[in-house]
């Protein structure tokens, strides 16, 4: 059988989400002082969202008018879970990203999957994150796709950023958002990737 494993901020949406409200929120420069040390090892990703996500304070409800005026969710995205599923395969979401936020975007563009991601509790004096699992990345993407190959099954992984390397080198083919960082870390360590703008190309690669 074929799972599909698929990245929400910056891979089905044009823009990463979390990037875009603490930036918009807190500034680029508190953005900075905490992606830095994280591209730089010296933060574990966890430890990364928690602190953006303490610069946030927003409500529910802001939040989500943001998300609609700031993100789009790809068009080709809703044909592809079609073909996926008309191919006998599975198909769910997984996130290092805000559940509410996933759920409210998806239901607007008319797409039921299943979501597996990271919540916050939408505190007024900054979020709360509320993780997966005890991870270091707070959600250990690369457990769903190993566990499926241990089922036997083919697995596909889609993504874009940090959060996907290690899930991405575990499934048996990868999809890499063009110019963005797992294209990159694949490239770097020779990891066979093909890279994609948009789920069109995805689905024409793996159901022609």
């Amino acid at each position: 059988m074929l799972e599909v494993f698929v990245d929400f901020d910056g891979t089905i949406t044009d823009v990463d989400t979390f990037d875009a409200l603490v930036r918009a929120v807190a500034g680029d420069a508190a953005w900075d002082a905490i992606d830095g040390p994280l591209l730089a090892g010296e933060l574990t990703l966890r430890e990364a969202l928690e602190r953006q996500a303490a610069a946030v304070r927003l409500s529910r409800a802001e939040t989500l008018e943001f998300m609609l005026t700031h993100a789009r969710v790809d068009p080709a995205f809703a044909p592809f879970v079609a073909a996926v599923r008309a191919h006998g395969g599975a198909i769910r979401v997984v996130s290092s990203g805000i559940a509410t936020v996933i759920h409210d975007a998806l239901a607007r563009a008319g797409i039921e999957i299943d979501v597996i991601a990271n919540d916050v509790d939408f505190a007024p004096a900054g979020w709360t994150m509320t993780f997966v699992d005890p991870s270091d990345n707070g959600h250990d993407k690369a457990a769903h796709v190993r566990a499926a190959r241990e089922r036997g099954d083919r697995t596909v992984y889609i993504g874009d950023g940090i959060s996907d390397f290690l899930a991405a080198v575990e499934a048996d083919e990868r999809y890499a958002k063009t110019g963005r960082a797992l294209e990159a870390y694949c490239r770097e360590r020779n990891i066979p990737c093909t890279s994609f703008t948009s789920f069109a190309e995805i689905e024409r690669a793996l159901f022609r």
